[in-house]
């Protein structure tokens, strides 16, 4: 503002020294050093104000970016404490696995053993018959009679259910001949995995869980997609948990919930779950 003025002094110096000046010209020139004047100040506004913006931009700019490093500090620490726990999953999981192929080969060990001690039975089982003259002796074949027709072998159908007829009124050993003598003619039947349950059945109402958890194998291994592999399973686990193996127990019923969820038998399974240790 004062330069204006001085700017204004020296003009009319200038033109009184000049002798040409009129009182018009000092208007007009007075007129032109207002709007000077104005445009000035009007400038002066306008770069207060960009150089207020600027500032309120900058400071909202720090703001933001001082938001966006708290956000992104909290994402490098959740990242951290996710690594953690994912490093924590994958060592209990190899642990785990570990650990369950350690229970694997103890249960295979455990089936041999037991078909051992099974075999080793039966033969003391056999030779204390023989001794006692216990032995079943096999019926002489009557003579057929001329004219007279021999009585027609039983069907596969029939042969099965008198097995089974056996077994419910509980005649477990002629159930037992009848559904091995029934696997031995029909291998390939539809009720082959049945009668091989049955069998395990059989050992495991004698309270011979070592001989039926066999037995419930052979149905698991010879008729994986017959529907008596869940209950196979089922009875196996409670046959082990019977004689106190009870890691074995629990890892046969897990595995009878991983494979058959939807079945009865898991249902049950999981209710025995809960009772193990």
């Amino acid at each position: 503002m004062k330069k204006f003025i001085i700017y204004k002094f020296l003009i009319v110096c200038l033109m009184g020294i000049w002798g040409c000046a009129t009182q018009t010209d000092v208007n007009t020139i007075d007129n032109r050093l207002s709007e000077m004047e104005l445009r000035d100040a009007e400038l002066r506004r306008q770069r207060q104000a960009l150089k207020s913006d600027i500032e309120g931009r900058n400071q909202a700019l720090r703001k933001q970016s001082a938001g966006l490093r708290a956000i992104l500090e909290e994402m490098n620490e959740e990242i951290r404490i996710l690594s953690g726990r994912l490093e924590e999953m994958e060592y209990s999981l190899k642990k785990q696995q570990g650990k369950t192929g350690e229970i694997e080969k103890q249960r295979e060990e455990k089936l041999n053993r037991l078909a051992e001690r099974t075999d080793q039975n039966s033969e003391k089982i056999l030779q204390m018959e023989q001794y006692l003259n216990l032995e079943s002796t096999k019926k002489p074949v009557a003579a057929v009679t001329p004219g007279v027709s021999a009585k027609k072998p039983l069907s596969e159908d029939e042969v099965y259910r008198s097995a089974k007829q056996a077994f419910d009124q509980g005649d477990s050993e002629a159930a037992r001949k009848g559904f091995q003598e029934f696997i031995k003619r029909y291998p390939d039947s539809k009720n082959a995995d049945n009668a091989q349950f049955w069998i395990g059945e059989i050992y495991y109402r004698e309270k011979w869980y070592e001989k039926a958890i066999l037995e419930y194998q052979n149905v698991i291994e010879k008729y994986p997609q017959g529907n008596k592999v869940p209950a196979a399973l089922l009875k196996q686990g409670l046959a082990f948990s019977n004689i106190g193996d009870q890691a074995n127990s629990k890892l046969i019923l897990e595995e009878l919930n991983r494979k058959y969820p939807k079945s009865n038998e898991a249902k049950i399974a999981a209710e025995k779950l809960k009772t193990l240790k």
